[in-house]
């Protein structure tokens, strides 16, 4: 176990590597009860996040989701959010749990017309992750889980205990989140965990360690690495939350107008790294013989066999690239991101 901004958390139940790899070929548990859920409700809720955050909330359908960003009025991200409209005038912010006071402060000073409530103390939430994660799940919800696209949710009921069911998650899987009352995580959770798969045995836990490689596999950024007050969404590559087109003022705008016409300063790149050694946040990547940039987030990668890293560099992603693993700079293969991408 570890303290995780304030959370006492599972860092791994065994192996890390045995978790991730049943996440990859099975399904396996995560317990993110961690992150931040802040309801924002009324009439106006929609409108109100339009301008308080960099995506087109408004235009959401009842039961769809869109991954956003909270940006300060200079353009750095605050944090990156996943929102579920939930309802008509109800929508679900789900903020990363360092992150839930500064995203609950600034919804709260950003959005007049409409109800800001944070919902953390008693919500919980379980993720199934994993290509047999339906499969998994099916047995426990009456809901039709295969008319649930990628990216949106709905209210059913799992292992008999009232829920809202959201396809979506943080490992380049698929998978469902299962939001729940505090109250009744223990139940979902020992339902799902005591079920027998394929090969008879119950579903896997796995912890921080593991999701951590899993997102990482998938390109997927993670707050204070890849995304924070330093960076725009654009250096990240993630320009397309920015919705410049959407009516109306929102909070950034005019300062991220800007740097969608410039080229950014820094770029996202994915390595390889061709010897054993692991490269780990903030080792220098260089090339020829110069410090071009810092590797944001590396690990060994269970899938690839190889260390694996993402990194930010200035200027061009040309040349030959190495890394500096205390002291000594091995060569690192520029690749494309993701490093992984599921089948189906």
């Amino acid at each position: 176990m570890t303290d995780f901004a304030g959370w006492l958390m599972p860092l791994r139940y065994r192996s890390e590597t045995a978790e991730h790899n049943a996440v990859r070929s099975d399904a396996a548990l995560f317990d993110l009860s961690h992150m931040g859920e802040i309801a924002v409700t009324g009439a106006g809720a929609g409108e109100a996040l339009d301008y308080a955050l960099t995506g087109w909330l408004s235009k959401l359908v009842p039961g769809r989701a869109r991954y956003t960003m909270l940006c300060a009025p200079d353009g750095g991200v605050l944090d990156d959010l996943v929102v579920y409209r939930q309802a008509e005038d109800r929508y679900l912010v789900i903020a990363n749990a360092a992150n839930t006071p500064v995203v609950l402060d600034e919804l709260q000073r950003r959005i007049s017309g409409a109800g800001v409530t944070d919902e953390t103390g008693v919500t919980a939430l379980i993720a199934i992750q994993g290509p047999n994660a339906q499969a998994r799940l099916t047995p426990f919800t009456p809901l039709a889980l295969s008319s649930i696209p990628y990216y949106a949710g709905a209210y059913g009921d799992v292992a008999g205990r009232p829920a809202w069911v959201a396809r979506t998650g943080y490992t380049g899987e698929d998978g469902f989140e299962i939001f729940c009352a505090a109250g009744d995580a223990e139940h979902i959770w020992t339902a799902l965990a005591d079920s027998e798969g394929p090969a008879g045995a119950g579903l896997p836990a796995a912890g921080l360690a593991a999701r951590d490689t899993l997102r990482l596999e998938a390109g997927m950024p993670l707050y204070g690495n890849e995304l924070g007050p330093d960076m725009t969404p654009y250096e990240a590559g993630l320009g397309r939350v920015v919705r410049l087109d959407k009516p109306g003022d929102f909070v950034g705008r005019a300062e991220l107008a800007e740097h969608a016409a410039e080229t950014p300063r820094h770029s996202l790149i994915g390595l390889i790294s061709q010897s054993r050694r692991v490269p780990r946040h903030g080792y220098a990547v260089l090339t020829e013989g110069k410090q071009v940039g810092a590797v944001t987030s590396g690990a060994p990668s269970p899938t690839l066999g190889k260390p694996i890293a993402m990194a930010y560099i200035e200027g061009t992603r040309e040349g030959s690239f190495w890394i500096d693993i205390r002291g000594r700079q091995e060569p690192a293969e520029l690749t494309e991101l993701p490093f992984y991408r599921r089948s189906k």
